[in-house]
């Protein structure tokens, strides 16, 4: 499914963002970032990987083996050449990894990912991922795509309350129970949305308020003069 491939090449690149990796440590961070229900296999992995190098988008390194640490403790790792020369092989790290880097390209593609705001950021599919790099992305494009994620859920628990009503007295006690179980997840995640979305807007109204105090003293030093 390419809305699935989509997923999995915005984790990529959003954690090489930080640093260069070699596909075993992004793998682990990957089901860090998405958990162990949702781990990604070396068979889908190692497909995106290639594809994003044929693309520009991610370039294999020679790396040091002493400043590799030092480029993985730091975000925001600059890609120093746009793509690996035509002809060489892909370079490895320890053990014979490939280590895998954001090119120029592949930095300006994840922006334009990250701005965007609009269904597809806030399906279940590509959510988690999306909100694993709110740090990297702007406070409207997180807002908007909290509230969007937290429309799709209500409008979901309301179907769900209502094919509950029409069905329980055709459903045994423990499809009922899975049931409600269901829906017990779906409102605390409204809960929790609605408590992310007062925490942006909060910070959004003191930033406003931050702003509007240091633009005073420009305004009243133009009608003085």
């Amino acid at each position: 499914m390419r809305s699935r491939s989509n997923v999995l090449e915005t984790a990529i690149l959003g954690l090489l963002s930080s640093a260069p990796l070699h596909g075993y440590e992004l793998r682990k961070r990957l089901n860090l970032l998405l958990g162990s229900f949702r781990a990604f296999s070396y068979g889908t992995l190692y497909p995106a990987l290639k594809s994003l190098v044929a693309r520009g988008l991610i370039e294999t390194v020679d790396p040091d083996p002493e400043a590799l640490p030092r480029a993985a403790a730091r975000a925001g790792a600059s890609s120093a050449t746009g793509r690996t020369p035509s002809g060489t092989k892909p370079l490895t790290g320890r053990r014979g990894r490939i280590v895998y880097r954001l090119t120029a390209d592949g930095k300006e593609h994840l922006q334009t990912t990250l701005s965007s705001a609009g269904p597809a950021a806030w399906e279940d599919e590509s959510f988690d991922v999306r909100f694993a790099l709110f740090a990297q992305t702007d406070a409207e494009t997180r807002l908007r795509i909290l509230e969007g994620r937290r429309t799709r859920l209500t409008e979901r628990l309301e179907a769900v309350r209502e094919s509950a009503a029409r069905t329980r007295e055709r459903l045994d006690e423990y499809t009922l129970e899975l049931q409600r179980h269901g829906l017990e997840q779906v409102e605390r995640e409204v809960r929790w949305l609605d408590g992310l979305i007062t925490t942006e807007r909060d910070r959004a109204s003191s930033r406003d308020k931050t702003a509007g105090t240091h633009d005073v003293p420009a305004t009243r030093n133009k009608e003085r003069g």
